[in-house]
């Protein structure tokens, strides 16, 4: 039996903080979606480290792009050179999961357009799942599910040929799919509230957010929990054909 291997597209730079409590958002997505005997390799795409060619493509069974401070919209070489990759991989039908960045990054690839939100979305929000879609009809998990935001940009628009399959009050395109093999979530279903709470001291102190937005996004936190357990679910089956 051939072992499974995987790939995380590592978009951001890790914090201290989350390098030494987690092992980084590689060892983050690791603790979500690995399984025994499976292999989990690194590349750090924001310092332009891809796969080189498709034969080493071919030697994965699958992709997750994570988050990043960067902009989806953006025109850094890394950016681009990433929007290369995915479309080479769209070609070859790879499966790859896209998640907050990853979500826009792949929206754009794939056509769609991406920017600013209105507004930061930051804590838990509650995601409302298509009833019409049938791989989230195969899940049997809830229609309505909680998850950690913390984005300022939104796929504004995908073309026809993509199915979106959650939307939002506060974001139209929670998530999409197109085909068997490509699938973007807006929200961090890998992050706890012990991640969130870290990020939000972080754009504070870059002066992203005011003291006052970050106090009131503490308190509005409260004892509350993301539905972790249904989005693992749903992210393996995806990412790995099971259920």
């Amino acid at each position: 039996m051939s072992i499974r291997r995987f790939a995380v597209l590592l978009c951001a730079e890790d914090s201290d903080y989350v390098r030494t409590k987690y092992g980084g958002y590689f060892g983050i997505f690791k603790e979500m979606l690995a399984a025994p005997g499976e292999e989990w390799h690194v590349f750090r795409a924001s310092r332009q480290e891809l796969p080189r060619d498709e034969t080493e493509i071919r030697l994965y069974d699958g992709f997750v792009i994570t988050g990043s401070c960067s902009d989806a919209h953006g025109d850094d070489p890394w950016i681009r050179d990433l929007l290369v990759l995915l479309r080479k991989l769209d070609s070859m039908e790879k499966k790859v999961l896209g998640i907050c960045f990853g979500h826009q990054i792949l929206g754009r690839a794939l056509g769609g357009k991406v920017g600013r939100a209105k507004s930061w979305d930051i804590g838990l929000r509650t995601v409302n799942l298509s009833t019409t879609s049938a791989f989230l009809s195969s899940l049997m998990i809830p229609q309505v599910l909680s998850v950690i935001q913390c984005h300022r940009d939104e796929v504004k628009e995908m073309p026809p040929n993509v199915e979106v399959v959650a939307r939002s009050d506060k974001t139209g395109i929670e998530m999409f799919r197109f085909g068997d093999h490509i699938m973007g979530i807006q929200g961090h279903p890998e992050y706890t509230i012990d991640i969130l709470l870290h990020l939000i001291d972080r754009l504070l102190q870059r002066t992203l957010i005011t003291e006052s937005y970050a106090d009131v996004l503490k308190a509005d936190i409260g004892a509350c929990a993301p539905d972790k357990e249904a989005w693992r679910k749903l992210c393996i089956s995806f990412l790995k054909g099971t259920q």
